[in-house]
């Protein structure tokens, strides 16, 4: 006699009520991201008119991330079903207050880069699609962040990997094709290791949905392979956000594009891979994170002095943030390797303000580079004479990445290494401190050769700006460095949703009624 056969009734899991308006913001990010792209594309032949739409386009995209992040902060996670289809059979976008701080300031990294890019992005890189890759790589990073799907996870990823290989080689010199050789390569690897994951991950739960994987996750533990899974994320997270020892493609590349390039990448690209390994570990595989927690606190540790290291033996203006990049990847890995509400918390909050500084700093190196005739620290000097007030907004940001106060990366490091010296855990500690005294050295000695010292030489201005743009590069700099400068004077509402957001993840009940409002999973 045949076995029985388990049935679904797939009517029963179709939406019949009105979706909310409200919820329809969980999905117009995307969406918009999207069709501004398609319209800028079909706009090739009109280089001037794309710069002008993708403007107010990337103003409006974050006015709808400020829309979303203030609803979501007010009545809790939402979500968006695709199809009609009820989770776990239809995709899902869920949107919680991690995700939704993450996609308002990845927005307002994008609209400073689109600004500036005005002035740095000539008539041949808009006609080979700067702007149209931009929108698309901010679907895919935004999309990145609300998905409440695993595999569109994965698909986000694809589609800002796509338009990041487009950007990194806009202009086509031999430098950028060899740095893109070196970015795909590495990139591709930990897409194919996600994408095994994903497979490994769907064979044990049955479900792709997030919610539905962290209702399951407890029952599955003594069956399923969830080490296995939690260490396959890890390696693949770990080197798409360039953590030690899979952190060498990052300097290699980032240097080699246009600057506004570099800015949006160094802001952007990296924090998705935290993002991912933030929600997988935490939210997800709770258990999986604690038993790993030496091995990611080991290469955190390791992460943070190697970035520091590389960044004082740089040469390079560009190739020295891009280690700086990689010392804050690590403190950030420190804070998922803590876990709790305090090491999450820093985590979250180091995130947010590398984004905006990150931006700035490269954006910056623009600017250096156009006042002083290249990148080089052995041919700058004399920069302090030619503007005190680019001066002071670039000792503010070289402060601001030295953790030092008042500024925002202060807070986020003050929480890291309380969390760590509560748990005893005061190697990492010390790591988190001595990634912060080599920065500081290493930014002391760029401030002093480009800054402070007569130019060797008289520089030749790169022409990196067109006449009567100064506006589009100073002010985008000037508009992130007040937020540098003002969330660590006043950190609190920062703090607060940082914190808010750690517990979201620590507990996700809220999440998972949002998914499942009759509070149960199939």
């Amino acid at each position: 006699m045949a076995a029985p056969t388990a049935t679904v009734d797939l009517s029963a899991a179709l939406i019949t009520a009105p979706v909310p308006i409200g919820h329809w913001l969980a999905i117009l990010p995307v969406a918009h991201c999207i069709t501004l792209g398609a319209v800028l594309l079909m706009l090739r032949a009109y280089p001037r008119l794309q710069a002008w739409l993708a403007i107010p386009g990337l103003a409006a995209l974050a006015l709808i991330d400020a829309a979303l992040l203030a609803k979501v902060a007010a009545d809790g996670p939402l979500t968006m079903v695709m199809g009609r289809w009820l989770p776990p059979f239809g995709i899902a976008f869920t949107v919680d207050l991690l995700g939704a701080l993450m996609a308002f300031t990845a927005a307002l990294a994008a609209l400073a880069g689109g600004i500036y890019a005005l002035a740095d992005i000539g008539e041949s890189g808009r006609r080979y699609g700067f702007f149209p890759l931009l929108m698309l790589l901010m679907a895919g990073v935004t999309g990145a962040f609300l998905t409440g799907d695993i595999f569109n996870l994965y698909v986000w990823f694809e589609v800002l990997l796509i338009s990041s290989f487009g950007l990194i080689i806009l202009g086509s010199e031999r430098e950028q094709i060899d740095g893109a050789l070196k970015y795909a390569v590495l990139n591709l690897i930990a897409t194919t290791l996600f994408l095994v994951g994903v497979g490994i991950l769907y064979a044990a739960f049955g479900t792709l949905n997030m919610a539905d994987i962290a209702a399951k996750a407890g029952d599955l533990r003594g069956t399923a392979p969830l080490m296995t899974l939690a260490s396959l994320f890890l390696l693949a997270f770990g080197m798409k956000a360039a953590a030690f020892p899979v952190n060498f493609w990052l300097p290699a590349a980032y240097h080699t594009p246009r600057i506004v390039v570099s800015a949006l990448f160094a802001g952007l690209l990296t924090k998705v891979g935290i993002y991912a390994l933030i929600r997988v570990m935490v939210m997800l595989l709770p258990m999986e994170r604690q038993e790993l927690s030496l091995v990611i606190a080991l290469a955190a540790a390791a992460t943070i002095v190697v970035g520091a290291l590389g960044a004082l033996a740089e040469n390079d203006i560009r190739r020295l943030f891009g280690y700086v990049v990689i010392s804050g990847i690590g403190n950030m890995l420190a804070g998922v390797a803590l876990g709790g509400l305090g090491g999450i918390s820093g985590a979250v909050f180091y995130a947010l303000h590398s984004m905006v500084l990150m931006t700035a700093l490269y954006l910056a190196a623009g600017e250096i580079a156009r006042r002083g005739g290249g990148f080089s620290l052995s041919a700058l000097g004399g920069l302090y004479r030619q503007s005190g007030g680019f001066t002071a907004l670039s000792l503010a940001l070289f402060l601001a990445a030295c953790g030092l106060p008042p500024f925002s990366g202060f807070w986020p490091k003050v929480i890291l290494v309380k969390a760590s010296l509560d748990l005893g855990v005061w190697w990492l500690a010390a790591s988190i401190l001595l990634g912060g005294f080599l920065t500081t050295i290493a930014f002391g000695r760029l401030f002093l050769l480009a800054y402070w010292r007569p130019a060797p030489i008289a520089p030749t201005p790169i022409a990196l700006r067109p006449p009567g743009a100064r506006w589009r590069t100073d002010l985008p700099l000037a508009a992130l460095t007040a937020l540098v400068v003002g969330f660590g004077i006043l950190p609190e509402q920062l703090l607060a949703l940082s914190q808010s957001a750690a517990a979201g993840l620590a507990d996700p009940r809220a999440y998972l009624h949002s998914v499942f409002p009759e509070g149960r999973a199939p």
